[in-house]
């Protein structure tokens, strides 16, 4: 199988960046179609082990590894998602798989055979790794997401804020599960590419005294457990 990496970088911003990139990016960049009102509202449920593998790799700055999340946005379950998040150094890459909303009540409620007959090879990985890894929904992940799209290099820019926790609530289709801020209001620009990143969008990015991060929303909320 050909795996696709795709570059990706992340900066921490302050309210005064945030204002000026999104400016100088909406003269050169287009509002991603899909979003509502120019945003999205996400939510994503995370999964790790007993020992925190995907947390400790992560905050270990392990090169090469993977967390398994699902996610749906703007409060919309009839469309939700299985993905697995794989990283290599700087590069990233995503495999997703459609789950319905009664099976992924059925992952949180640990109702979990049915998936190792499923015709998607991700939700049947996901099952294996649950039984020999000890993978369980560990915490939710609420976020919004003001994105921009640029064709050429198949550029993504994303603004991430008002970042939020759900201690150890998993019951991440529940809207009234409670959510918490996480953190101090940190607000997190990423950069996604594909082989090139335009000078034109480069040169809208540049920031004084901002330099790239290896923040993980995933890690700022467990930091609250």
């Amino acid at each position: 199988m050909n795996i696709k990496y795709r570059h990706e970088v992340k900066h921490y911003l302050n309210v005064s960046d945030l204002i000026a990139i999104r400016h100088r990016l909406s003269a050169v960049m287009e509002p991603d179609p899909h979003a509502v009102d120019g945003k999205y509202l996400i939510r994503s449920l995370y999964f790790d082990n007993m020992e925190d593998k995907a947390l400790r790799e992560k905050l270990d700055g392990v090169n090469l590894r993977e967390k398994f999340r699902i996610r749906y946005y703007n409060k919309d379950t009839s469309f939700i998602h299985l993905e697995k998040k794989s990283k290599h150094n700087s590069l990233g890459t995503k495999y997703e798989a459609r789950l319905t909303m009664q099976e992924a009540q059925k992952i949180v409620d640990g109702d979990t055979l049915w998936m190792l007959s499923s015709d998607r090879p991700l939700v049947q990985e996901l099952y294996l790794k649950m039984q020999y890894q000890g993978l369980r929904p560990k915490t939710i992940v609420d976020y919004t997401r003001k994105p921009f799209i640029y064709g050429p290099g198949n550029v993504r820019v994303t603004f991430d804020y008002d970042i939020r926790t759900g201690l150890n609530c998993t019951d991440f289709l529940n809207p009234d599960c409670i959510t918490i801020p996480a953190g101090d209001s940190e607000i997190i620009l990423e950069v996604k590419w594909d082989e090139y990143l335009p000078s034109v969008i480069r040169d809208q990015l540049q920031t004084k005294g901002r330099r790239c991060t290896a923040f993980s929303k995933y890690a700022l909320c467990r930091m609250y457990d």
